[in-house]
């Protein structure tokens, strides 16, 4: 019996918000948190606009745009990760992986020293992502205070290696 490996081409590409690839995929993430947050969703997806996000990182399956994730400054020395997202078809193949750690890469490229992020509760698989990649749980900042339902994270990029 012959076994064929499955063989994932993952390609990253560094762009911006006007990318058509990460509009369609923003719009498969919004719908997603539609459904998860309820009636919560109003109130997130006001911090969640895309226009003029200057660093964005889509990622190709097989020429596919299968994910992305994004950062924006949060203080000087500081990158925020938003709207991290991997469609269904992609996910179990270290997608979200491989683009959190192309925005650190770029983060620390451009003299950030740390990220932060926010993310839901009702996201585990968001939340494992981020403590699986070595993001430790801070207080809930900014719009995020007193948010039951905001989980906030942050890593320093200042001992990070990048291949």
């Amino acid at each position: 019996m012959k076994i064929s490996p499955h063989i994932y081409m993952i390609n990253l590409i560094r762009t911006n918000s006007d990318d058509p690839d990460f509009i369609q995929l923003v719009k498969k993430l919004d719908a997603d948190l539609a459904i998860r947050d309820g009636a919560d969703h109003t109130f997130y997806s006001q911090f969640n606009k895309i226009d003029k996000i200057k660093h964005t990182v889509v990622a190709y399956e097989n020429n596919r745009p299968v994910g992305y994730g994004a950062m924006k400054e949060f203080m000087p020395d500081s990158m925020e990760m938003k709207r991290m997202y991997t469609a269904p078809e992609g996910r179990g193949k270290g997608i979200a992986t491989a683009i959190l750690t192309e925005l650190e890469k770029w983060a620390s490229e451009l003299s950030y020293k740390s990220c932060v992020l926010e993310t839901g509760k009702r996201q585990p698989e968001a939340i494992n992502l981020y403590k699986k990649n070595g993001y430790l749980n801070i207080p809930n900042y900014g719009q995020y205070i007193g948010v039951e339902n905001s989980v906030c994270f942050k890593k320093d990029l200042i001992n990070e290696r990048f291949a």
